[in-house]
């Protein structure tokens, strides 16, 4: 009775839990939350920052907080899936760029979208963006800051 006791014991004395595996990570609601008040005194001038959270291989995850719409864009090679923890925009995709540009290797850029659809995003919602489809952050005139979290995976 007493060794089983002390096997008990003992056993007690060890980690409940194995260590996280390797690349894991996890950003809790509230430090998503937080990146708001982070982000905002680093805006550039198209009142947008960001923040790379990570790089795993063949998909990353960054923040980003925006006060101002966004330019149209297409990632040729690149799927984006876009969480969103405050504010509201409504994100434009399909249809087509105007006044697209290339601004780097499968990236282009301009400033609207002719004849896209529109979605209305809000805090919780998760928008799922394929490769080589233009989209484009909108927010309304006098809107609340957007806080986002954009995970970018390669095909």
């Amino acid at each position: 009775m007493k060794r089983i006791a002390m096997t008990l014991l003992a056993c007690g004395a060890l980690p409940l839990g194995a260590a996280e595996p390797a690349g894991f990570v996890s950003w809790p609601a509230a430090e998503m939350r937080a990146y708001g008040k982070k982000l905002a005194p680093k805006m550039n001038e198209q009142k947008v920052a960001t923040e790379q959270l990570g790089k795993f291989g063949r998909h990353s995850a960054m923040v980003a907080y925006r006060e101002a719409s966004g330019e149209a864009e297409v990632h040729e090679t690149v799927a984006d899936i876009f969480v969103v923890s405050a504010g509201e925009a409504t994100l434009v995709v399909g249809g087509k760029v105007v006044g697209g540009k290339s601004t780097g290797p499968g990236e282009i850029r301009g400033t609207s979208i002719e004849g896209g659809v529109k979605k209305k995003l809000l805090p919780g919602d998760v928008a799922h963006i394929p490769a080589n489809t233009p989209h484009q952050v909108v927010l309304a005139p006098g809107a609340k800051p957007f806080t986002y979290m954009i995970v970018k995976i390669e095909k």
